[in-house]
């Protein structure tokens, strides 16, 4: 616990250092279009590029790779979906045995990866506590240490390299961040970019669907605050609670936390899809949802980073998102 309060940058430097080769350094992209919505400069970090689909595999294999290195042989993971599929990439990649714990509700897209990278699948009700108490009921059986998706500083570490990469390549380009927006769920994402932005001055914010706002209230209370989610299409941003290590990192360290709507999401989704040509899921598109409700700013001149954390989305998903809408920002694009 101390070791994860006390979490500095030099740990995101060091798991920064330890992954470089063993995850893909994703591109930073950018559109005119998005810019102008903004009215901002908005670089993106293309995560949903990464192994695994998404930037999940960068803690997982940090986590897992520590462990195997330790002399364990198996470890067990729960979450609703893209930390299963990283934790069981991982853990093939060393060799170790992995089981890993998911929502009866989970995408059978990752559902699908989990079982191809070789992990056992188990399933456990909707809430995230009826598979954190399976897992660690597998734990105690097995002796296998639990990957926690957010709980966890070599996680965290890992996580934080994605928003470590955007702010070093934008500095390489000339257009030093003076923001970064991370999409949020159990806050470990969120935290390592606190962690990555220490230091340079760079205003970090947190975005939480509607209804699944633990992180803002925890904040707002002081302590923190568990809600029960309500329905959204960003199924990676709806645990319970953020997790207890990642609140004690962001609590002094965050500038706030952008709330967005299911109809932001799929707009914004939509947006990255036809202006990047990129596909992203809904937990992913909602970090440019946040960074365009931003967009009052209205400086020409301010950079905004916004980490694009997935693209780990149902082909049934997609077409739905994508069927045409009154309220679709590209509407205007595409009838140009």
């Amino acid at each position: 616990m101390s070791r994860t309060v006390g979490q500095t940058r030099a740990d995101v430097e060091e798991a920064s250092r330890w992954l470089a080769g063993r995850v893909v350094r994703t591109p930073v992209l950018r559109s005119p279009v998005i810019d102008e919505l903004a009215g901002a400069r908005v670089l993106l970090k293309a995560e949903n590029l990464q192994h695994g689909g998404s930037y999940k595999m960068r803690g997982a294999l940090r986590a897992v790779g520590r462990l195997a290195a330790a002399g364990h042989t198996g470890v067990i993971a729960q979450s609703t979906g893209n930390h299963a599929v990283a934790v069981a990439l991982a853990a093939r990649q060393h060799g170790l045995a992995a089981t890993v714990v998911l929502p009866v509700d989970a995408a059978p897209t990752k559902v699908d990866r989990a079982r191809a990278a070789g992990a056992r699948v188990m399933f456990a009700g909707t809430a995230v506590e009826e598979r954190v108490a399976v897992a660690d009921g597998l734990s105690d059986d097995s002796g296998h240490p639990v990957v926690d998706a957010y709980d966890h500083p070599d996680v965290i570490a890992g996580q934080g390299t994605a928003s470590l990469e955007l702010i070093e390549d934008a500095e390489r380009a000339g257009t030093p961040l003076d923001a970064l927006v991370v999409p949020v769920g159990g806050g470990g994402g969120v935290a390592g970019a606190c962690l990555a932005a220490a230091g340079t001055g760079i205003e970090v914010y947190g975005v939480e669907p509607v209804g699944c706002d633990s992180l803002a209230r925890s904040l707002a209370a002081g302590v923190r605050v568990p809600v029960a989610p309500a329905p959204t299409i960003a199924d990676g941003l709806r645990p319970s609670c953020v997790g207890e290590l990642p609140f004690a990192i962001v609590r002094d360290r965050l500038r706030g936390v952008v709330r967005v709507d299911d109809d932001e999401i799929a707009a914004a989704f939509r947006l990255i899809l036809t202006e990047l040509k990129v596909l992203a899921e809904p937990s992913g598109a909602a970090a440019v949802a946040g960074a365009l409700r931003l967009a009052p700013v209205k400086d020409r001149q301010r950079t905004v980073g916004v980490v694009l954390t997935g693209g780990n989305v149902e082909a049934a998903l997609v077409a739905r998102l994508t069927a045409p809408r009154s309220a679709d920002l590209t509407r205007e694009g595409a009838a140009a």
